[in-house]
């Protein structure tokens, strides 16, 4: 690569990314100590291919691969419907096993999603900055995006599903839309979210809601799992009880330990310094995402950046919320810490595509 381009590259990104993953390498060590390390060797695995892969997405123009986004986001789309004919995984049907590993399509639809959105808005406003407000114009941006939103709602997958729409909305916001549609759009929320209460979410999807209120309300079935964590996070007081000595993640009452609940494990045997560490590392990575944001040379970095700023800060928030009582629980992953195949590989796909933009960003361009 060119060495200005290199210089210009935004390597904190990159720096927080490698710190995530050590501790989430050190929490699934110890999570996976008594199941022979399955989870922590396959998790090794996936970082070794995850990070070529992000090296590609930096490499190549990220011009370049919006021009192709509408044939990914079409094949996603494909395997976005495919997938529903798949048996049932934890009541879900979200995932294409292949093999040794499950491949979930909602993930990578993500990022074709984002970039896909955020060329359609330059095309549109190439006229003038006023054209996404035509009712037609972003009628036309919100179908693509609700299109796989629908699809992996009926999966069902409301906390993926929510990422989409938390992504669009950050679009939305940077490239200048009437503040007439996000007042509706709030108005509209506050009125569906009754609505889809009482007459269109399942009931487990109800029990969810009622337990994040009351946990208490079922304490050995759905509202177990969020008085475990809870329980766990607190035996952790401030230094933790200990690497590898858990009593909550080791004694089987976490679950599942290394996906949605690893941040609870994590307060148990590191405590409430590491945790609040990852929650700082996190700050930092999004503050400087929304940084390269701001600094693009172009619209399109602009509007890729603040998407997958909308998925990064969703994911963080939800899980984290989740661990501790505050959000209901949705099956969210913790970025770079949590174990997961796909997830892994789509979130490099996300910082690689970071690291693109801020490499071809104004600052520093044309200076030694």
């Amino acid at each position: 690569m060119n060495k200005r381009i290199l210089k210009n590259t935004e390597w904190s990104i990159l720096v927080c990314v490698f710190i995530l993953i050590t501790i989430g390498l050190i929490a699934l060590y110890s999570a996976t100590m008594n199941d022979d390390l399955v989870e922590f060797r396959k998790q090794c695995i996936w970082i070794v291919i995850s990070i070529p892969i992000m090296i590609g997405i930096l490499v190549i123009d990220y011009n370049i691969i919006a021009r192709f986004s509408p044939y990914l986001y079409g094949m996603s789309i494909i395997m976005l419907i495919a997938v529903l004919f798949t048996p049932a995984i934890n009541g879900a049907r979200s995932w294409f096993n292949i093999g040794f590993f499950a491949f979930q399509p909602a993930e990578l639809c993500k990022v074709f999603t984002i970039v896909l959105v955020s060329g359609m808005i330059v095309n549109i406003q190439k006229r003038s900055k006023n054209e996404i407000n035509k009712p037609l114009k972003l009628a036309m941006i919100l179908g693509i995006v609700f299109v796989p939103v629908i699809l992996i709602a009926i999966q069902p997958d409301y906390g993926t599903a929510i990422a989409y729409i938390i992504s669009l909305i950050l679009i939305l916001f940077v490239s200048g839309i009437d503040k007439k549609y996000i007042i509706v759009s709030f108005a509209i929320v506050l009125i569906t979210i009754p609505l889809m209460y009482f007459f269109i979410l399942p009931d487990h999807a109800k029990s969810r809601i009622d337990v994040y209120l009351n946990p208490n309300l079922d304490p050995r079935g759905a509202g177990y799992n969020i008085i475990q964590s809870k329980i766990a996070i607190g035996a952790g007081k401030l230094f933790g009880m200990g690497w590898l000595k858990g009593t909550q993640t080791h004694l089987g009452f976490l679950y599942p330990k290394t996906t949605d609940f690893i941040f609870s494990m994590i307060g148990e045997e590191l405590g409430f310094i590491t945790c609040g560490l990852i929650i700082v590392v996190y700050v930092i990575l999004i503050t400087k995402a929304i940084n390269v944001a701001k600094t693009a040379r172009d619209d399109l970095g602009s509007y890729i950046a603040m998407g997958i700023v909308g998925v990064l800060l969703f994911y963080v928030v939800e899980n984290i919320g989740m661990t501790i009582g505050l959000l209901p629980i949705t099956g969210i992953p913790l970025p770079f810490v949590s174990y997961g195949g796909t997830s892994f590989v789509t979130n490099f796909i996300l910082i690689g595509l970071l690291l693109n933009i801020s490499a071809r960003r104004n600052r520093n361009m044309f200076t030694e």
